[in-house]
Formats: structure tokens, sequence, C-alpha cells
């Protein structure tokens, strides 16, 4: 194998700040996560770049704002969905340009026409789904285009492709199946030269609450809306506990570099489509903090991120510094030594940090949600000198905002609970106008979503 360490994101999808063991989970049981924060650093204050799922995995591939990728909103998921331009490199062109094999297994959400997906953003191989989420045992999305006269959703589409070829395993378990295609690509990489790249970003626990009665049994003292909620995480965790014991038995553990984290904040949503019921859950949570998904307070930003690099980094300590999902390319390339002056990124690397717990670059971090099909929206955030300013900003999807402007100090308020924009006037006039001044830059890149 290569001196080059090899590179492993695991992203989950929905998954909250208090739905981690290691983060003050109550009764979610995670024990191979809290196992790899031990041996990490874990991140009280990590973020996502989005409250929603294509523009913040648009930003952890490129390091860029989602406004800056053309990626600003929710992908739709028919064929012809466009999606992330190929025009913004991604860690796996860069990574593969430097030699690094490349494979990806999971929910991309980037685009589902051709030129859009994985393979055309430096993936090698690739296997997964190209929407936004599918059901987790005929791999079928049920939220295609077309409503009935009863407002129902038409035209199910199946989404399942292994190397852009569609591909049916009925009642084959998701989450069980992105593992074992990595394992799969695992195995085959020892046996070659060169540094690899997986990225694994699981569906679970996003809807259609699925899981096999195998996990739900580790929860029979639960009640029904959190059983299924907590077995999801359950098996993503098993998951990641299997591919960390293949790789300390084969001695790759110590030069990987591992990252787990959390696309945005838990959802409210209400789907299951076993039996085309509407239940509701109220498994996730964002523990603490203020939101959920959808949402500019923390609750929909906020998310578990643990970090692991034990030739590099001492692990067994907890972050409290600001950092967010764009920072993990630039952090990436200086551990390889590039020049980050070669690319035009937003984020910043947070190597020594990491390496020597310095304090990260104090900076003006800025969030965005745009419109989601019939509920608009105008939400803009930033977060500065732990001053969050948070504009038009609501709870959860298609809920009116609490407030046009709601000022919160982090230090002492991380639930967001106070709003003190009567107090600090001349500081919501600074962030205000910092905010809207961003927005404005935003507005006037090309937009490469639909919308």
């Amino acid at each position: 194998m290569s001196d080059k360490p090899n590179i492993i994101i695991f992203s989950t999808d929905d998954l909250g700040y208090g739905d981690l063991g290691c983060l003050g989970s109550e009764y979610i049981k995670t024990p191979n996560i809290d196992s790899l924060g031990s041996q990490g650093i874990i991140f009280n204050n990590w973020y996502s770049n989005s409250p929603v799922c294509s523009p913040s995995r648009a930003s952890l591939l490129t390091g860029k704002y989602p406004g800056n990728t053309g990626v600003r909103s929710i992908l739709r998921g028919h064929r012809t969905s466009p999606g992330l331009p190929t025009t913004n490199l991604t860690i796996a062109s860069i990574l593969k340009n430097m030699g690094y094999d490349t494979y990806m297994a999971g929910k991309w959400h980037l685009g589902v026409s051709e030129e859009n997906r994985p393979h055309n953003h430096g993936f090698d191989h690739w296997f997964g789904h190209l929407a936004g989420c599918i059901d987790y045992y005929s791999h079928i999305w049920y939220y295609a285009s077309g409503r009935n006269e009863n407002n129902q959703r038409l035209n199910p589409v199946h989404d399942l492709w292994d190397n852009n070829v569609e591909v049916w395993k009925n009642g084959e378990y998701f989450t069980e199946l992105i593992t074992k295609k990595s394992m799969e690509y695992l195995h085959s990489s020892i046996q070659k030269s060169n540094p690899f790249f997986l990225y694994i970003p699981y569906n679970a626990p996003h809807y259609p609450m699925h899981a096999p009665q195998k996990y739900v049994d580790r929860y029979p003292d639960l009640p029904w809306d959190k059983q299924i909620m907590a077995a999801m995480i359950s098996a993503v965790d098993d998951s990641v506990g299997e591919i960390i014991t293949f790789l300390k038995k084969n001695n790759l553990f110590d030069n990987t570099i591992i990252m787990f984290t959390s696309d945005n904040g838990p959802s409210r949503e209400t789907r299951n489509w076993l039996d085309g019921t509407l239940d509701p859950y109220y498994g996730g949570t964002s523990g603490q903090l203020k939101g959920h998904k959808f949402s500019l307070f923390d609750g929909g930003i906020k998310v578990p991120n643990i970090i692991s690099f034990p030739n590099k980094i001492s692990g067994n300590w907890v972050s409290n510094e600001s950092c967010i999902a764009m920072d993990f390319l630039p952090t990436i390339l200086d551990f390889l030594n590039v020049d980050l002056n070669l690319y035009k990124l937003d984020g910043i690397s947070i190597k020594s940090h990491l390496e020597n717990k310095t304090p990260v670059l104090n900076r003006s971090i800025y969030w965005e949600q745009d419109s989601f099909m019939s509920s608009p929206s105008n939400q803009t955030a930033i977060l500065k000198n732990n001053w969050k300013l948070v504009l038009n900003g609501r709870l959860v999807e298609f809920e009116n905002p609490i407030a046009e402007i709601y000022l919160s100090n982090l230090t002492d308020d991380v639930s967001e609970s106070n709003n003190l924009k009567d107090e600090y006037p001349e500081i919501v006039t600074d962030l205000k106008n910092e905010a809207l001044n961003w927005r404005k830059e935003i507005e006037n890149v090309p937009r490469f979503d639909g919308r």
C-alpha cells in the first residue's frame, strides 16, 4: 500500500445531533461509532453547510458554499434531473488525479441525469441510488413526478445502480447492501498499491422508516415511534464497526483518515411506504438544540462529527471549535501537502487544530435555505464570534418563521432560547448587513438545480 493516507467518509442522512451515544443519546446504542470517537476527535460544534440534503452534500465534496457549487436546493429525482455541474472539482476527482482509487456506496442526490452521476465526478466505481431516498427493501423511489386527483404522488421509479448499470436486489436491506459493497471494495483495495478514497453516504435514518427485526429487537422498551429510528441507527453503527474492524485487522486503520458525520439535522417528515400510511415518527432528536431539518437554527445544521487519523492525530479529546463540512476537503489536501492556493475553496484547513489543538481561524460562516417545493423560504444565517443571527428562521419545513430577526450568543445559550435582538441592535445591524451582502453575491452565481 501507498504511504499516502487512505480516506473514508461515513455520512448519515437526517441523523440528529442528539442521536449518538457519545453525544448524549439516552436510548440509542452506538458502541462502534462511540469507540471511533474515543480514538479520534468528537466535535461539539460541527456544522453542515445546509439544513437539507443536496446542498450539504455538494459542499462536503467540493469544499465550497452550496451557492458556489450551483446546488442550493433539494434536487429532484426524475431521470433527467440536473445536478452538480462537472465544472466543480470534488474530493474524488482531486484525489483521483493524485493517484487514489475512488469508490462510493450509498446515496448520491447530486443529480440523476447521466452527466451529473458519480462517475463524472471522479469516482472510479460506485453503487447506490441517485435521488433523495428509496424504499430500503424494494429500492424504489416513490416520489417521482406528478400527482393524481387525490394529490397522491405518481410514478414510482426503481433507483439502484452499480457502476451506472441498473441492478435489482429486491428484499436486501439497503444499509446492509451499502456495507456489503463497501467491504467488497476494501477487500479488493488491499491487493493494490494505490491509496483509496471511500465515500459511504448511508441513506439511514432518512424516511421511509424501515429496519430488520433483529435491530428493532434491541429496543424492546422504547415506544413504537422511536424503535425503528433507533434500529436504523443501530444498523449503521454495526456497519461502521464491521468496516473499522477490517481496517484494523489489515493494519490500515492508523493510516486512514476517517470522518463520520451527517448531512443535516433530524427530520420531522412522516413517511412509511411499506403499507402506504403516513405514520408520524419522533425518533430523531437535535438534543438541546433548537430546530430540525429545514431550519437554520442549530438543530437543523449542527451535526455529529468525528475525525480519526491515528498516525497524525492524538485521539480521545473533544473540540469546541466551530467547523463546517466544507472544511474537510482543504484539510485533506493540507495533510497531503497540497498548495491550497491551487483551488478556489470556501472552506479552510483545520489540520493544525487536529494535530495541535490550535484555535481555528476566526471567520464568519454563512447559511441560506432556499425555497423547497411550495414552501418559499428566505432564511439566512451568520455565525461570527459565537454570535448567531438567523433571518426569517423557522423550526421545521412548511411552518411560518418564528421571528424575522433572531440573535443568540451561543457561548451562553447553545439552545438559542433567548432572542437578544433588542439588547444588541448594533450587532444585529452589522451581522444582518454582512449576511445579506453574502447572500446577494450568491444570487449572482448560476444555478444548476432546476430552480
